[in-house]
């Protein structure tokens, strides 16, 4: 669970700092750079399995006139002719009580709740950097932070004795942390400390040179602690949906896991309909448990995964209350949008962040209770404990729709804007979220808020509206 994120640098995000509860929903008009936030997150997410250059250029990033390109440059914050040649993030993040290597080797990380920091600066091209130039790793940390410090870390709304209390914990002796970054002279070398908490040098890595980082390399029950991390931070998911993908049948051996373009659709169900004896359920009651919540869209009968023995392949049906069939390829998108989400909605052992812009996307005003409920499901209730029926999962969305806009709670919303303020650049334009006054994320920590009359233009009819409704 990512509790919060600090950006500097990369691409509009300039000192930016943000505080994420179970839901987030950040809003904003387009072109403000909601999706920076978005691809920052991303961008940890693939340190962890690519190098660090290819984790760079898997990220979106735009040039001067709007096209997308393939240029680690454009990843850096530009003003006035000027642009940055140093980027840094930091995320704060609860991971899983155990965790396991690829060869199925268990262990428990000795503390839950950590903060992990990493630095990269841009080397311009050579021939040892490369035509489009490279990162160069900076500094890499992993600290604890420790349980008598979590309830001012831990900031949203949530039940101390059944949610902080069962998944913030730290059988560390010190604070000494699990990655940490020494300088000597011109080098820069990165530790690699035990999880006993050995006050020793620790197994050394040079940052020059390097490819990955330490959190994208760790990968044994040795260092439980930066795999728990590591883990966590794959688990970081961009959903972007795509009808076409969530349309194609799927073979018998498909792996199960739901691709973040929604691909396996078929397989994932059949797979969460196949674990229904576990529970002492039959797998029909899985598909009438889909097809109900499905029901609050469209109307619907039946949902099921039709298997072909001949061409061993499961592909999707619906059946509406008519009678009438409806393959794949007649069903719309928003309904195999809102489908996919359901069926991850039930999915209890694959904790994770998910990422979602525009949820509102295919669906009928009058229907996004439903998609917002949905969402709601998704992520983990804190006020109760973590289990099956609530597992530690978290929703980020988000959304330039006043409809989904006037849904929302006030401690779950933020509002972006690519705002003027003044920074170690001078004035600069850059991506600021401001919470509502009065709402967890002022209280908490004394942020600048927004009031009601600055959501105005979110809250109100369009000025030039031709139709409006007269009492």
């Amino acid at each position: 669970m990512l509790t919060r994120l600090e950006v500097d640098g990369f691409k509009n995000l300039v000192g930016f700092a943000l505080d994420f509860g179970p839901y987030t929903c950040i809003a904003g008009l387009n072109g403000a750079g909601k999706s920076n936030v978005f691809d920052a997150i991303h961008f940890l997410s693939l340190l962890t399995e690519c190098s660090i250059d290819e984790a760079a250029l898997r990220i979106r990033s735009v040039g001067a006139a709007g096209e997308t390109t393939g240029e680690i440059a454009d990843l850096f914050f530009a003003a006035a002719g000027r642009r940055a040649r140093r980027m840094k993030f930091a995320a704060e993040m609860i991971v899983d009580k155990t965790v396991k290597d690829d060869f199925g080797r268990e262990a428990k990380p000795s503390s839950s709740f950590l903060r992990y920091e990493v630095a990269f600066r841009h080397e311009r091209p050579s021939s040892a950097a490369g035509p489009l130039g490279g990162l160069v790793l900076e500094r890499e940390e992993l600290r604890p932070i420790t349980a008598g410090r979590s309830a001012r870390h831990l900031k949203f709304p949530h039940h101390k004795g059944r949610f902080r209390d069962s998944v913030v914990y730290n059988r560390r002796h010190s604070r000494s942390p699990y990655i940490d970054t020494k300088e000597e002279g011109e080098r820069t070398t990165i530790l690699v400390h035990q999880d006993g908490g050995s006050r020793g040098r620790g197994r050394p890595a040079p940052a020059e040179g390097a490819t990955r980082t330490i959190i994208g390399t760790e990968n044994t029950v040795a260092t439980p602690t930066i795999l728990a991390a590591r883990r966590e931070m794959r688990s970081w998911r961009i959903l972007a949906l795509e009808p076409s993908a969530m349309r194609r049948p799927d073979r018998y051996t498909q792996p199960p896991a739901l691709a973040a373009n929604g691909a396996h659709l078929p397989a994932a169900l059949h797979h969460l309909a196949s674990l229904a004896p576990r529970y002492g359920d039959d797998a029909e009651d899985v598909f009438a448990m889909i097809a109900s919540r499905l029901s609050d869209l469209i109307p619907v009968k039946r949902v099921r995964v039709v298997q072909d023995d001949v061409r061993q392949l499961l592909s999707l049906e619906m059946e509406d209350p008519d009678g009438l069939t409806l393959r794949a390829g007649a069903i719309s998108d928003g309904t195999l949008r809102f489908l996919a989400l359901a069926v991850l909605a039930e999915v209890s052992d694959e904790p994770a962040v998910l990422c979602m812009e525009e949820p509102e996307n295919g669906i009928h005003p009058g229907k996004l209770p439903a998609m917002n409920a949905l969402l709601h499901d998704i992520a983990i209730d804190a006020n109760q404990p973590v289990g099956m029926d609530n597992p530690l999962r978290q929703v980020i969305v988000a959304t330039h729709s006043p409809y989904f806009v006037q849904l929302q709670d006030e401690g779950d919303l933020v509002l972006a804007k690519n705002a003027r303020s003044p920074s170690r650049w001078g004035v600069v334009r850059r991506l600021k979220c401001r919470p509502l006054v009065g709402s967890w994320r002022c209280s908490a920590s004394g942020q600048q808020g927004i009031d009601r009359v600055s959501l105005q233009s979110w809250l109100m009819p369009p000025e030039e509206a031709r139709l409006t409704f007269e009492a």
